[in-house]
């Protein structure tokens, strides 16, 4: 098959993130077993406009916002060939895809963006909002459509979206060599995230605050950095928050394996691959319960909480009792144990044959 994938971000963004993480991953699987897959992103100035990576095609043009008229005009006029299936990735909002081409279209959404549509200004929420819970319902009835959790099937559901297929996110293999790093602190907290006002990392910062004896590794760049590190020094705690940036794969799982707690204060995820990185190390993790239903089974592999204080409270709690922590990291590294890109890569290569009829 023809497959062509469209994002609006790649892995090499400076922004990209899990959920590019998932559709390259899905690329990779899908060009090792002899299709044809194109990756359609924005470019950025890092970027080749072409380049081959992994078997898979990336063609890079458009920015921020011109990305997708530029993908569906290219879509329209059919400058990518024949292709047998479009996997259009609603970020927000889709491509559209569907207006474009008579090819059959998939609809994935790795969760609704409903509490993180402010962020854009009140304009663009709103018509962000209503492009994803009004428009999108409309123009995708009946196409297959893919999500990664139960949480965002029943968040879909709401919007009216049917028939719903689940495909959870694989998980990277930890690296052959992992560096042992020495303690630095009595307590080892870290956040494994995109720097973004949604993934709410001064909860992290808060927690940090609160305990005595704890330092912070924030792991991962984004555009809101400058303003989390101003709050670390204004709480007096610059010195016990590292951010540590963009780091390479075997020192992010070393970072991740030094940690006694794992904290995911983000407003609403998908998914969560960061918890299921912790997890392979042992290390439970502690979040909100509306973002990370399926990933933290509450109580088996870590604790979810309702708010910040309880975020605090929950940590100090794992942090005290040593043995309820080394059991739920033991339970959440058996569960890691069950997920793998190749079992998401062959779900997806099943879906896509059967909606090309091949």
């Amino acid at each position: 098959m023809k497959i062509l994938l469209l994002c609006w971000r790649d892995t090499t963004h400076p922004q990209g993130g899990g959920s590019e993480r998932y559709l390259e991953r899905v690329g990779e699987y899908l060009a090792a077993r002899g299709h044809q897959v194109i990756y359609r992103t924005a470019g950025h100035m890092n970027g080749a406009r072409r380049e081959t990576r992994n078997g898979v095609t990336y063609q890079r043009a458009g920015g921020k916002y011109t990305v997708y008229p530029r993908a569906l005009a290219a879509l329209f006029t059919r400058r990518f060939g024949r292709v047998d299936v479009v996997v259009d990735t609603q970020n927000g909002i889709p491509f559209f895809a569907r207006w474009a081409t008579r090819a059959p279209v998939v609809l994935l959404t790795h969760h609704c963006h409903r509490s993180q549509w402010p962020v854009a200004g009140p304009v663009l929420a709103r018509l962000g909002w209503w492009l994803e819970s009004q428009v999108s319902p409309r123009v995708y009835r009946n196409a297959p459509t893919v999500t990664v959790s139960h949480g965002s099937a029943q968040d879909l559901g709401e919007l009216g979206v049917r028939g719903v297929e689940i495909i959870e996110n694989g998980l990277d293999p930890i690296p052959a060599h992992v560096p042992r790093l020495e303690r630095e602190a009595d307590i080892h907290l870290v956040t494994l995230s995109r720097l973004v006002p949604h993934k709410q990392i001064e909860h992290a910062i808060d927690t940090v605050a609160q305990i005595p004896g704890s330092v912070l590794d924030v792991i991962g760049s984004g555009w809101w950095e400058a303003q989390l590190r101003q709050y670390a020094r204004s709480h007096g705690i610059a010195d016990r928050v590292r951010f540590r940036g963009q780091v390479t794969e075997d020192y992010k799982h070393a970072l991740l394996a030094r940690a006694d707690v794992h904290l995911m204060p983000s407003r609403k995820e998908g998914w969560g691959l960061a918890v299921m990185e912790a997890a392979q190390h042992g290390v439970p993790t502690v979040g909100y319960t509306f973002g990370l239903r399926d990933s933290v089974l509450p109580g088996r592999t870590g604790l979810l909480v309702a708010d910040q204080d309880q975020l605090v409270a929950a940590t100090a709690q794992l942090l005290a009792d040593a043995p309820l922590r080394h059991r739920l990291g033991q339970a959440a590294q058996q569960f890691s144990a069950q997920f793998s890109w190749e079992s998401t890569g062959q779900r997806w290569e099943q879906l896509l044959r059967r909606v090309a009829g091949v």
